[in-house]
Formats: C-alpha cells, structure tokens, sequence
C-alpha cells in the first residue's frame, strides 16, 4: 500500500514521471540541498514528487533494488517507494532504505553531512547505531546537461 496519496500529490510543488527526467530531477534535488548526487541509485523510477513547503519527497520504482556503494563497499536496498523530508545537507525520516552492516540489514532513517564540513556523510539507523563515510563515495560524475522541464501536475 502507497504511502503517497492523492492529497499529497495535489499538494506536490514539482511531481516528475518517467525514468529519465525522475533520475535527472532526484540528482539536481539532491545536489540543490548540498547533498552527493548518487545517494538514489534507483532504477526504473515511475514518479518523483517535492512538496517544497515541508520539504517532503517521494521516489517511486517499479520494483525495489539493491545497489553495492563499491568505494565503501556496502550493499543497499531501497524499497520500491522510497520517502523523506530534505533539507540542506540532510535527509531526515528516510523510509524505504537499508544498508547492509555486517550480517544485519538495518533501516537507515537519517543521512547528514557534518557543519563545519569534514568532508564526511553520516547514515544513522532509528536504533541509534550510525556510520560515516566520505561524500565522494557517493557523487556520480555526469556529464550530461541538465535538462529542466516543467513539472507534471495531476488535478
């Protein structure tokens, strides 16, 4: 059952369709709140919305995927519908992502980069356990411009 309902699609500031400008418009939010561009790794992405008032954001993916971070070496999984609220240099109440510790999978439910920068990202688990890695373990080198099309408002 989708957390994402019609209310809060009408309430959307920007909702985007489709694989290619969903992946093109999660990096630009991403790197527009000072965060690395390749923290959503997602495939096959039907629908990205932003409600820019709460700063609330939702991916959804045909399926849930896993992904190997291979300069820190750590399998991910992420849900096939992935929310969160952002805001600069955080993501705070992440649904739908784990990461692999050990033997456990464990639920990551806030991602935030130092002040002062140390050049850091911390990943931290609703039971308290956190861990930090550096942000270029996590940006993708695109050199693609980037395209900004108008946003897809459902009524």
């Amino acid at each position: 059952m989708s957390l994402i309902t019609d209310e809060i699609r009408a309430a959307a500031s920007e909702m985007y369709r489709g694989d290619h400008i969903c992946q093109e418009k999660s990096k630009f939010l991403l790197t527009e709140m000072g965060l690395p561009n390749g923290l959503l790794p997602l495939r096959d992405i039907i629908e990205v919305g932003y409600i820019k008032d709460t700063g609330f954001v939702w991916l959804i993916q045909k399926n849930k995927c896993d992904h190997r971070f291979e300069k820190i070496g750590r399998p991910v999984q992420y849900g096939a519908e992935v929310t969160a609220y952002v805001e600069q240099k955080r993501i705070k109440k992440l649904t739908g992502v784990k990461a692999k510790e050990m033997l456990m999978w464990l639920t990551i439910c806030d991602i935030y980069i130092n002040d002062p920068p140390t050049g850091k990202i911390t990943f931290k688990s609703p039971t308290g356990l956190s861990r930090s890695f550096p942000v270029d373990s996590f940006v993708i080198e695109d050199g693609s411009a980037a395209i900004k099309p108008e946003p897809v408002k459902e009524v």
